[in-house]
């Protein structure tokens, strides 16, 4: 499956975006480089909607605790909403859901 990454809002306090697909080994880079462009141009927060996001591996869930160590810096945030059960799930079990702001 592709990864498809949407701006929903940008305003200067906060970018939102969708992210759709799957987040794997395969499209990690894709996710990992528009993020860091955006933490790049501005200091914002970043909020990324998950309800089309069907599948996370371990190599997505290290590009979002990089790209959150790396907003906290500036103290940033990423919040990450609407994420289906299977993905608030691994959240919970990594003990995740402590460091991210999950709505």
């Amino acid at each position: 499956m592709t990864l498809k990454i949407t701006e929903l809002e940008k305003n200067d306090k906060i970018c939102k975006m969708s992210i759709d697909g799957e987040m794997d080994i395969n499209t990690y880079k894709k996710v990992k480089d528009k993020l860091n462009e955006i933490i790049d141009e501005e200091s914002i927060d970043i909020e990324l909607d998950f309800e089309n996001l069907s599948y996370i591996d371990s190599t997505g869930i290290g590009v979002l605790i990089g790209i959150l160590k790396k907003l906290n810096k500036n103290e940033q945030s990423l919040i990450i909403k609407n994420a289906r059960e299977n993905i608030k799930r691994l959240f919970n079990i990594t003990g995740l859901d402590k460091i991210f702001i999950l709505q």
